[in-house]
């Protein structure tokens, strides 16, 4: 059964207000479906404007859905606390409708897609009685780029809409982009709680029953039950890497989980760098670097999704198809990421933090010490000898990009930038060196379908496990990770042909010593690691071989510069023949786990490891 198989109606709200002039037909009449279908009790066209937003902050603040921070610690921004049940994304409840069950692959939850729209109608239908649906048409990349895509969502959450202002290029420019030719991901989310005559609402409504559901052949998405940001602002996870790398898959151009950045070397010569990085990995810290060596500058271009595709001269270019930061708030603070703190001093909508008895908000890791007295994210009292933390772990901030002062004034250039160097990170106490150079395009692909990041005592499973995330897109991919790792090498091959793939590169700023205590100081020290790979990229430097490609030879990073002595830099590259071994059998492990769709150089990048860990 299709979703919504009704004749249209007129939808125009109470004060006559209908669809804006020039809307396409297909957009109108899928609008118009919806609210026959979801019955909410009027339709507002979003058009993206500033007064627009202010109405609806005002809106919100009266409903109690957002707290006002005080003015002149924190100016226009604002607190927002979440249902404690709707505060993460539900891997659990996310969903791969592709029409065959192979497409989905072992790694995604698959459900087939006649089976899941007959569930979506039944849940819709009437979801959004009481409330107002928010039609947001948004672009995913500056608008009118070559890269850049299209959607629309509809929604009954205002603090959705106010997101998605901050995260997509949302409104009336995207809209009018979108003509009868052009492609458009439709994307469904309601809360799922339904409003009766009279009733009293909530700050922030939520359902028990949550569904994240991809349709990657229809372009869709449908999001039931909840109000937080992963599972709901669609354009981002959900639209940006899931549908998207199933487009990329079909279009020949990459959708991934990383971060960009813009390098000067103190020769003047800039570089582009993608880096992806699973959770907990210093993924947000890279893309803000502070750089300690004296004439290198570090600019930020985006810090989570960027999408990667062949240039007019075949070279790959990307964009940052995102228009704002959604990032987590605890473990921020002026010693860890003071760019970060700079950029939150105004204008954010922060959600499940601490609120200070004075107006402003805080978290764990934001001081060296916990105020006497806060607010915490459930709405209690709370002080430093209570015994639960004062924000929740998985708070977050949501803020324009263009507030970053390291921004580059090129991040939102329609063109994309050419990339000289993809970077894959794990979190690794053991094994991994803190710097390797892939020999090839091929074997960085092996380095990246095989990365991993081992448990601490803090996460779930046994310390130490390795836990697998192909090119940090275990949770993000939209199609079978197997093919996603051949599209990689397919895409890489033709770029190789044109001119040149950029140089794949691996990290792990975690290793640890017997003590246990981290080898590596890591943070703006981390630009030893980024200025040792791109002199490899000028030809600055030679390498020496092991059995992750080419590592720093002697005298070629200055690592008491960085703190650090010989013996402890010779304990960050050590190599243990038997836990290599062992390393070598996880991924082959791993990798079996996948069957015969595993690209044969994949498997010849572990045989050659394999090779390389004999010889030791």
């Amino acid at each position: 059964m299709a979703i919504i198989e009704q004749p249209l109606r007129d939808t125009r709200t109470s004060t006559g207000a209908g669809h804006p002039e020039g809307a396409d037909p297909s957009i109108v009449a899928w609008v118009e479906r919806l609210a026959l279908h979801a019955t909410p009790d009027e339709v507002v066209w979003c058009d993206g404007s500033t007064p627009e937003r202010a109405r609806l902050i005002r809106q919100m603040v009266d409903a109690g859905t957002l707290e006002a921070l005080d003015p002149e610690l924190r100016p226009g921004s604002y607190l927002a606390r979440s249902d404690p049940d709707d505060v993460a994304r539900v891997e659990s409840r996310t969903f791969i409708c592709s029409a065959r069950e192979e497409d989905a692959g072992p790694t995604n939850n698959w459900v087939p897609p006649s089976a899941m729209r007959e569930t979506l109608h039944g849940l819709f239908r009437g979801a959004m009685r009481g409330r107002t649906m928010y039609v947001m048409p948004f672009a995913m990349g500056p608008v009118g780029g070559p890269l850049t895509r299209y959607g629309v969502q509809v929604t009954d959450s205002p603090y959705v809409v106010l997101s998605m202002g901050t995260m997509t290029r949302m409104g009336a420019e995207a809209l009018a982009q979108i003509g009868p030719g052009t492609e458009w991901v439709k994307c469904a989310h309601t809360v799922g709680a339904p409003l009766a005559p009279g009733q009293a609402d909530v700050p922030w409504p939520c359902n028990k029953t949550k569904y994240i559901s991809h349709f990657p052949e229809t372009r869709e998405v449908w999001s039931y039950g909840s109000a937080y940001g992963g599972n709901a602002i669609l354009a981002k996870k959900a639209f940006a890497l899931r549908i998207a790398s199933a487009i990329g898959q079909d279009e020949g151009w990459l959708a991934a989980h990383m971060l960009l950045l813009k390098v000067t070397n103190p020769r003047g010569r800039v570089f582009h760098v993608a880096a992806a990085f699973p959770s907990a990995c210093g993924k947000t810290n890279f893309a803000m670097l502070q750089p300690t060596i004296p004439g290198w500058t570090v600019e930020t271009l985006g810090d989570d999704i960027a999408w990667l595709a062949p240039g007019p001269d075949g070279r790959l270019r990307a964009i940052n198809p995102e228009a704002g930061f959604f990032g987590v708030a605890p473990g921020t603070g002026r010693g860890t990421n003071p760019v970060a703190m700079d950029t939150l001093t105004h204008d954010v909508v922060f959600t499940n933090v601490a609120r200070t008895d004075d107006g402003d908000v805080w978290w764990e890791g934001m001081t060296d010490e916990a105020p006497a007295h806060l607010t915490d994210w459930l709405g209690q009292d709370w002080t430093p000898a209570s015994s639960t933390p004062a924000a929740h772990p998985n708070s977050r901030f949501t803020v324009a990009a263009a507030q970053c002062p390291t921004i580059s004034d090129d991040w939102d250039d329609p063109a994309g930038v050419v990339v000289d160097a993809v970077i894959f990170g794990g979190r690794r106490a053991t094994n991994v060196p803190l710097v390797a150079q892939a020999r090839d395009w091929e074997h960085g692909v092996f380095m990246g379908a095989t990365l991993a990041s081992e448990r601490t005592a803090a996460a779930e499973g046994t310390v130490g496990e390795l836990r697998r995330d192909p090119l940090a897109m275990l949770p993000f991919c939209g199609v079978h990770m197997a093919d996603h790792w051949k599209h990689w090498l397919e895409v890489g091959a033709k770029a190789d042909a044109a001119g040149g793939a950029p140089a794949i590169f691996q990290v792990n700023w975690f290793r640890k010593g017997a003590d246990g205590r981290f080898l590596w100081p890591g943070f703006g020290e981390n630009i030893h690691a980024l200025a040792w790979m791109l002199d490899r990229i000028e030809g600055r430097a030679e390498g020496t071989a092991s059995p992750f490609g080419l590592i720093p030879a002697e005298g070629e990073i200055d690592h008491a510069a960085a703190g650090v002595d010989d013996a402890t830099w010779a304990e960050l590259f050590g190599l243990d023949k038997a836990a290599l071994a062992a390393e070598a059998d996880d991924a082959q492990a791993f990798l079996d786990s996948y069957g015969d769709k595993v690209p044969e150089p994949i498997r010849e990048g572990l045989a050659r490891m394999r090779a390389d860990i004999d010889e030791l």
